[in-house]
Order: C-alpha cells, then sequence, then structure tokens
C-alpha cells in the first residue's frame, strides 16, 4: 500500500468526525440524522472517560458516576441535551465540561428519572476498567476541571499516536514505529540512536532523520486533533499550551 493509499485509508476512517467536532454538534442541533447519530457516538466514545472522571472527582460514588455520565451522553447521542445548552463556540472541550456541568446542576432531576427509568444506556461502555484507572489518577488534590483536562488531552495524545501508528503499520514499517516510539517521549530510560541502528541495521544518521520525521508526523497529527475541537485554526498552539500544561499540573 502506497503512502498515498495509506492516508486515503486514514482519512476514511476519520471522516466520522465530520470536518471538527463543533460541526456535529451544529448539524445535530438542525436535525441530521444518521451520519450525525454515528459521529456523535464516536464522540462520546473517544472523550467519555474524561467526563466520567469528572463526575467522580465531582464527589460521586462509582455507581452515581456511572450512571450520571451514561445518562448525559445518551442525552448527547440522542441530541435532546443538545437544545437546551446553547454551545459558547470556541473550544469543543470547554464546551462539553459546560454541558456536563449543566446536566450536573439538575442532579437531582436527573437521580429521579434515573430511579424511574433505570437508564437509557445506548453506548457500550467499560466503567470497570474506568473505574480502575480512575483509582490511579493524580492525587485527590487535583480539582475536577484539572482533571477533566488532563485526560481530555492524553486522550488527544493517544489518538495521535494511533493514527500515526497505523499510519507507520500501513506503510509496512511496524518494527520501525516500535523502536522509534520512545524518541517521541524522550524519556530517561530510551534508548540511543546508536542501539536503535544496530537493531535495525541502520546508520544513525538514517536513524535520526527517521526520528526527525517522526516527530514532525506526530506533531501534525497532534495539530489536526486539536484542530477538530476548535472553531477558530488560529487557536491550535494555545489549546496544545494548554492540554501539555493540563498533563503536568498535579493540583
Amino acid at each position: 500500500m502506497t503512502a498515498e493509499q495509506s492516508d486515503d485509508v486514514l482519512r476514511k476512517r476519520f471522516d466520522r468526525f465530520a470536518t471538527t467536532h463543533w460541526s456535529v454538534v451544529l448539524s445535530a442541533k438542525q436535525g441530521s440524522e444518521s451520519q450525525v447519530h454515528e459521529a456523535l457516538e464516536t464522540l462520546c466514545q473517544t472523550y467519555w472517560y474524561a467526563l466520567y472522571a469528572y463526575v467522580r472527582r465531582s464527589d460521586y460514588a462509582s455507581h452515581d458516576a456511572e450512571e450520571l455520565t451514561q445518562e448525559f451522553l445518551t442525552r448527547l447521542v440522542q441530541r435532546d441535551f443538545l437544545g437546551s445548552v446553547e454551545p459558547q463556540r470556541g473550544r469543543f472541550r470547554s464546551f462539553l465540561l459546560a454541558a456536563m456541568k449543566h446536566f450536573l446542576s439538575h442532579e437531582r432531576e436527573r437521580a429521579k428519572a434515573l430511579k424511574r427509568g433505570g437508564g437509557r444506556g445506548v453506548l457500550s461502555l467499560d466503567f470497570h476498567r474506568a473505574e480502575k484507572d480512575y483509582r490511579s489518577e493524580p492525587v485527590d488534590a487535583m480539582t475536577p476541571q484539572r482533571l477533566f483536562d488532563r485526560r481530555w488531552a492524553l486522550t488527544i495524545l493517544e489518538n495521535a499516536m494511533t493514527v500515526l501508528q497505523e499510519r507507520y503499520a500501513a506503510s509496512g514499517k511496524s518494527d520501525l514505529f516500535v523502536k522509534l516510539q520512545p524518541c517521541l517521549t524522550q524519556a530517561s530510560d530510551s534508548p540511543s540512536y546508536r542501539v536503535i541502528a544496530n537493531e535495525l541495521s541502520l546508520s544513525e544518521g538514517a536513524v535520526k532523520v527517521a526520528v526527525h520525521r517522526l516527530k514532525r508526523d506526530y506533531r501534525r497529527l497532534l495539530k489536526q486533533q486539536v484542530s477538530q475541537t476548535l472553531e477558530n485554526p488560529d487557536d491550535v498552539e494555545d489549546e496544545l499550551r494548554d492540554l501539555f500544561a493540563a498533563i503536568h499540573s498535579q493540583t
């Protein structure tokens, strides 16, 4: 498969996100059907853990957080919740968190509805895994919003890494990706270029070039992922700075 064919495959896969996440929300508010419904489900499947972590850190027990998160996402997918919250165009991250805050502000009414109907979960979500992940989160001094921003940022990074890995695999370069990936994080235990060169039977110069390309492509994919969550593409760099700050914040 050529690089052009690989890009086409990946482009089709991520067409589910539409042009931007905002376009999905606005299309949903305007009444589009099947494609928007699928796109909303994709967004929920992508970002739901950040919302769950926010609810848990807001002093809700795991069972309550599970029901509230599922109900919120169900209403979002079915679009009846979108009509009650007017998005402040800008960052999709901010809109989704504001929508969840709005939802939780009516938690008593939600709780009554859940007891009557038992929840209308339409998404298959692994809450058992989510709770396990939540218990591994940073210390409780981190506020709910800080935790939400951190998990959102990590999701963006993971999405970009997944696309990058699939791109290398589609080009028949899975082994190269596995060897070079530690160089992206620049961890203290990352192998040297000489070690990687020996393992891949390449020169150190060739490895340096390959790492440079990997970092360039990863940065480009990060920008693409972030731009999908913004109304104004000019805000990408500011959003990236905020996301990296959220990852390193501990309070």
